[in-house]
């Protein structure tokens, strides 16, 4: 069994082929969806979706693209809607400095109150980290980030950075560009992560792996991630599976 653990399924991209992309999903041995907001309106999506399907779990926050477009009243909303039981964690959270779509110092805010959010409703975090490692691990490492534990998304670090989180408490999740050709150093830290660490996603509909790179992602392409780990450390494909899924289902504090 396989968990795709960051999906953004509530996007226009599958509105089209909703039901077929759950169906091709199952037919790939993916069990669960965890499906991300990035804003209200997404998180609010990410919500209805997992109370209109027992397979898919939320995932409600702000993303550092849209800090800037945060309003106060927002963190009420937020709240509220983090409190449902289908709401898995809190994210997607953290600092993006490749686009820079809000300054940096209000990221940092936003990406801070959330933490602080997700402490207060005891749930894990999950971060979106692009260009932005030491001040994200800076401000884990000030707000105690993991003491509920959380994701480190889409990973893009070093092996070092990928240290630094699991000390303080991160999960980390290796997405489609592990497949690529030119990504020797995500290889590198996939064979690097131990096996209660690690998770598998596809951030669909982007990053779609090999052999499907260039076209919409979808959460039945997981498991190209988990055959690629699998090659990369030299075991089978089922043991990359299980352990995924138990790590996802720990880390989430899912029902089995």
């Amino acid at each position: 069994m396989l968990i795709d653990s960051h999906a953004h399924i509530d996007l226009e991209e599958f509105e089209d082929d909703f039901e077929d992309m759950l169906k091709r999903a199952k037919e790939n041995d993916v069990v669960r969806i965890m499906n991300v907001g990035f804003d209200l309106t997404s998180s609010r999506r990410a919500v209805s979706l997992a109370k209109a399907f027992p397979q898919i779990s939320a995932v409600v926050g702000f993303h550092p693209h849209d800090a800037a477009k945060v309003r106060e009243s927002d963190w009420a909303h937020l709240e509220a809607i983090g409190r449902e039981s289908c709401v898995a964690a809190i994210g997607e959270m953290g600092l993006d400095y490749y686009r820079n779509l809000s300054p940096k110092d209000v990221q940092k805010e936003v990406f801070r109150r959330q933490i602080h959010l997700a402490r207060q409703l005891k749930k894990p975090i999950v971060i979106h980290d692009r260009d932005a490692h030491l001040d994200v691990l800076t401000m884990i490492k000030e707000e105690n980030a993991g003491q509920n534990g959380g994701v480190m998304h889409c990973f893009s670090g070093s092996k070092e950075t990928a240290r630094q989180c699991m000390d303080l408490g991160f999960h980390i999740s290796i997405a489609g560009p592990v497949t690529f050709k030119n990504a020797p150093r995500l290889q590198d830290v996939a064979r690097y992560i131990p096996k209660d660490r690690l998770l598998v996603e596809t951030d669909c509909p982007y990053l779609a792996p090999v052999p499907h790179r260039g076209k919409r992602n979808e959460p039945a392409y997981v498991k190209f991630v988990a055959e690629k780990i699998a090659e990369l450390k030299g075991i089978p494909y089922d043991q990359v599976a299980e352990e995924t899924y138990r790590n996802t289902v720990s880390v989430f504090n899912l029902k089995q």
